[in-house]
This record gives structure tokens, sequence and C-alpha cells, in this order.
């Protein structure tokens, strides 16, 4: 398997994350009030991911890197967890470019 996207329910709300093929998360999703948004957020990430001006690569208050996929309107897709380098991002990144496009959807909810 070459990665996947959980789709969850938590209560009466919904996010996804993107696993790569050994099942670490790439990226997570914000919160959700439908399935059908969190399902929308899959389909902007399947878009949006090859692209890399989509990537904001960022570090995190205790210097860590991490990254934030947006969508064309800038609008935030997911969030990476964060990285011990800034080269594990950037592989994290490449990951996401890679897997991104094609995973399949595992329906948690």
């Amino acid at each position: 398997m070459a990665g996947r996207y959980l789709l969850r329910r938590s209560g009466t709300q919904y996010d996804f994350v993107l696993q790569a093929a050994n099942y670490q998360t790439l990226i997570t999703s914000e919160r959700y009030t439908t399935k059908q948004s969190a399902e929308a957020g899959i389909a902007s990430v399947r878009v949006n991911s090859p692209n890399d001006a989509r990537y904001n690569r960022l570090t995190a208050k205790d210097g860590s890197p991490y990254f934030v996929l947006k969508a064309a309107n800038g609008e935030p897709i997911g969030t990476s967890e964060t990285y011990s380098s800034t080269g594990a991002r950037d592989g994290g990144i490449e990951a996401t470019k890679t897997v991104g496009p094609t995973a399949p959807v595992v329906d948690e909810t």
C-alpha cells in the first residue's frame, strides 16, 4: 500500500489523516461538522498536494520544523506533526506529494 487517508468521526465532528505507507501520519486536517466537508478536504489534498507552492514550511515555538498544506485560496487543508530537522520535514512534504493524489480512503466513521 502506498499510503491512505483515514476518515474519522469523533462525536459530531469529522476529520482525516493522510498516512504514508509505513503508517506514519503526514498531515491531519481540521475538524469538520459534516462528513461531506471532510471528504471535500480530502479531494482538496488530492488536487493541491503535488504543488510545491502550496506548502508553507514553518517552525514551531520550540524550534521544530513542520509544514502546512494550503489550498489555492490560501486556506489550510492539513498540518504535519513537528519534525526533528528541516530535512525530515522536507521528506514529509515529498511523501505527501507522492501519496496525496492517489491514496485510497479508509472510512472509519
